[in-house]
C-alpha cells in the first residue's frame, strides 16, 4: 500500500514538472509579446492574416458567400475559416499575438495529457513508470506543430481516449467525456486531419460489429456526432463546393502529381524519417532507433511486441500512401474525377505524430522491463528527446535563423507612414506587393489584388496571371509552380524565385522587371509596394513617389504609382 501511495505521488510530482516544462516552454510568448520570433510560412504569411481579416471583416456569420473586398477585389467568405472556428474567435476578442499564444497555450496542455491519458488508459494495461508516460507525453507536447492547426494535430490522442471511453462505457460514459468530444472540431481542422481520424474511428466501429456480433451503438454515434459537428462547421466550404455555381475555385485546375516511380520512393522514405514541414515528428535519430532496438530486445526475450509493430508498419504505409499521392501513375484518375484533384488524399500523414509517440512509449517500456540497465537508457532517452524538441520552441528557432520578429515582420508604424503619405481611405486603391508577402500589407489595411489563399476564383487566377506572364516566361519553375498549384497569387519576380523576404540588408535592385502594368490597372492596380529598387521603371510606366523605412522594421519599401 505504502509502494503503491509512493507510486502515485513520483507520478503526480511528474505530471507537475511536466506541466512546468510546457510552460517555460511557451514563456517567451507571455514575456516577449510582439517581439517573439515565430514561424513564417504558412503562418506569419497567411493564417494569422486571415484570421486577422476575418474578425475585422463584419463578415463572420453569414448564409451566403459574400465577397470580402480586401484581397483580389473579392475574396470568397468560404475561403476563410469557419465561423464556429473557435480560434476566430480569439482574434476577435484579443490582439492578433494574444490570441496567437492563447492557442498554443491551448494546444500544447491539449497534446500533453491526452497522450497521458491514452497511453495510461488504453496503451498499457499495466501501469507505467512515469518516465515512460509522462516523458512520452511531454515529448509529444513540444512538437514544432503547424500552429495554425490547433487540436488538428495535437489533439489526436486525446480524441482517441475520448472515443475509446466512450466505446467501452457506451451510453455510462461520463457526460464530461462527450462534452470534450464534441468541443474538439471547434478546434480543429476536419479536411486536415480529423477526416482521416474519423474514418478510422468507423473503420474500428465496422471490426467490432463484424467481430463481436453485435454493434456498438454508443461509439457509432459518437462518430456521428463528431462528424456532424465538423459538416456544420464547415457549412459555407461545403455549399459553395457543391451548391454554388458562381464560384469556380482554382483548386478544380489543380495539377499535382507529377513525380516517378523513382522520386515517390524516395519520397515516402524522406516521409518516414523527417516528416513534413507541417507534421514534423523529429523521431528519425530518437525515435525509430529506440523502436529498432526494442523490436529486437523483445525478440530475445520472446516477447510479442504486436501493437507496437502494427503501428511502426503503419506509419510506413502512411509514408508510402502519402508520397505515392504524388505519383504521375495516378493522373488519370486525378484527371477524370474533381474531388481526386482537389482533395488532398495525401494528407492522412497528419496522423503520423501520434503514432510515432504511442509507438516511442511502447519501445521504451520493452527496453525499461527487458535491458539490463534499460531505465538508465529510457532516461536518457526521454531527456534527449525533450531537451531537442524544447530547442525547437519558436522563439529559440526562429531567432537562430534570422527571421523578423511578430513586430518586424507586419511593421505596422512602417506601413502606416505609407498609408499616410497616399492619404486615401484605404478602401479607394489597390496595391499589390513585390519581394514581400503581399499578406503584410493586407494585415495593415491595405487591400491588395495579390494574396496568398488556399482557395479563390479560377477566373481571377487567369487575370492576375497576365500581370506577371513576362516573368514566368522567363522562370519555368515558377511558371510550373503558379499554373500547377497558384495558392501564392504574387507578383513573382524572374530572379528572386520562390523568395519573399527582401529586407533592407538584402535589396539588390531589380534591373528589368518584365510586368504589363496595363493588366495591373485594368484588375484597379494603383500603387507597387517593393522591398527592392526597380531599375526599369519608367519603361513599365511607373511613377516613384518616395522610399519608406525606419530602424525597427527590417523592410525598406520604394512606393511606385501606376
Amino acid at each position: 500500500m505504502g509502494s503503491r501511495l509512493f507510486k502515485r505521488i513520483i507520478k503526480h510530482k511528474c505530471i507537475w514538472i511536466a506541466c512546468l516544462v510546457i510552460i517555460v516552454y511557451l514563456t517567451p510568448y507571455y514575456i516577449l509579446g510582439e517581439d517573439t520570433h515565430i514561424r513564417i510560412h504558412d503562418n506569419l504569411d497567411s493564417n494569422i492574416v486571415w484570421y486577422k481579416m476575418l474578425a475585422e471583416s463584419g463578415q463572420i456569420f453569414t448564409l451566403t458567400d459574400t465577397m470580402l473586398p480586401n484581397a483580389i477585389n473579392g475574396l470568397p467568405r468560404s475561403t476563410l475559416p469557419s465561423s464556429f472556428d473557435a480560434v476566430v474567435w480569439l482574434y476577435v476578442l484579443f490582439e492578433p499575438m494574444t490570441a496567437y499564444t492563447i492557442s498554443q497555450t491551448i494546444m500544447r496542455f491539449v497534446a500533453f495529457f491526452g497522450m497521458y491519458l491514452l497511453l495510461t488508459k488504453f496503451i498499457f494495461k499495466k501501469e507505467q513508470s512515469a518516465w515512460i508516460t509522462v516523458g512520452a507525453s511531454l515529448a509529444f507536447s513540444m512538437l514544432p506543430y503547424w500552429p495554425s492547426g490547433a487540436l488538428s494535430i495535437a489533439g489526436i490522442p486525446l480524441a482517441h481516449y475520448l472515443f475509446l471511453m466512450i466505446r467501452k462505457y457506451g451510453w455510462k460514459t461520463p457526460k464530461y467525456i462527450w462534452l470534450v468530444l464534441l468541443l474538439i472540431p471547434f478546434l480543429s481542422n476536419f479536411v486536415l486531419s480529423f477526416v482521416f481520424f474519423l474514418l478510422l474511428m468507423g473503420l474500428f466501429w465496422l471490426i467490432d460489429w463484424i467481430h463481436f456480433k453485435k454493434s456498438n451503438w454508443p461509439f457509432f454515434t459518437a462518430i456521428a456526432s463528431m462528424t456532424s459537428i465538423y459538416v456544420v462547421k464547415n457549412y459555407l466550404l461545403i455549399t459553395s463546393m457543391f451548391l454554388d455555381s458562381s464560384f469556380t475555385s482554382h483548386r478544380e485546375e489543380l495539377d499535382l502529381g507529377h513525380n516517378t516511380f523513382d522520386r515517390s520512393y524516395e519520397l515516402a522514405w524522406e516521409n518516414f524519417l523527417y516528416g513534413l514541414t507541417h507534421d514534423e515528428a523529429h523521431q528519425a535519430y530518437i525515435i525509430i532507433p529506440t523502436i529498432l532496438i526494442a523490436l529486437l530486445v523483445a525478440v530475445y526475450s520472446k516477447v510479442k511486441p504486436r501493437l507496437l509493430l502494427t503501428l511502426f508498419l503503419f506509419n510506413l504505409a502512411l509514408s508510402f500512401w502519402y508520397a505515392y499521392w504524388y505519383w504521375e501513375g495516378w493522373r488519370v484518375i486525378k484527371d477524370n474525377f474533381m474531388i481526386a484533384n482537389t482533395f488532398n488524399f495525401g494528407r492522412i500523414h497528419f496522423l503520423d505524430p501520434a503514432i510515432w509517440y504511442i509507438s516511442f512509449a511502447l519501445a521504451i517500456a520493452i527496453l525499461w522491463r527487458y535491458l539490463k540497465y534499460g531505465r538508465v537508457l529510457v532516461c536518457l532517452l526521454v531527456i534527449t528527446q525533450c531537451l531537442n524538441l524544447f530547442g525547437l520552441t519558436e522563439e529559440l528557432k526562429y531567432k537562430d535563423f534570422n527571421t523578423p520578429t511578430f513586430a518586424e515582420f507586419y511593421s505596422e508604424d512602417l506601413f502606416d507612414e505609407v498609408a499616410d503619405y497616399i492619404g486615401k481611405d484605404q478602401s479607394e486603391y489597390r496595391v499589390v506587393s513585390i519581394g514581400m508577402h503581399p499578406t503584410i500589407a493586407q494585415y495593415n489595411g491595405f487591400y491588395t489584388l495579390d494574396t496568398y489563399n488556399n482557395s479563390y476564383p479560377l477566373e481571377y487566377k487567369y487575370a492576375f496571371r497576365k500581370v506577371i506572364q513576362g516573368e514566368l516566361d522567363k522562370n519555368p519553375t515558377l511558371e510550373s509552380y503558379y499554373d500547377t498549384w497558384g495558392g501564392r497569387l504574387y507578383m513573382y519576380v524572374a530572379e528572386h524565385g520562390k523568395d519573399y523576404m527582401f529586407t533592407k540588408d538584402r535589396n539588390e535592385p531589380i534591373e528589368q522587371l518584365n510586368i504589363n502594368t496595363q493588366a495591373l490597372a485594368q484588375l484597379g492596380g494603383d500603387y507597387i509596394l517593393s522591398a527592392v529598387p526597380i531599375a526599369n521603371e519608367e519603361e513599365l510606366g511607373l511613377e516613384y513617389e518616395q522610399t519608406f523605412e525606419n530602424k525597427s522594421s527590417p523592410w525598406q519599401i520604394w512606393l511606385y504609382s501606376l
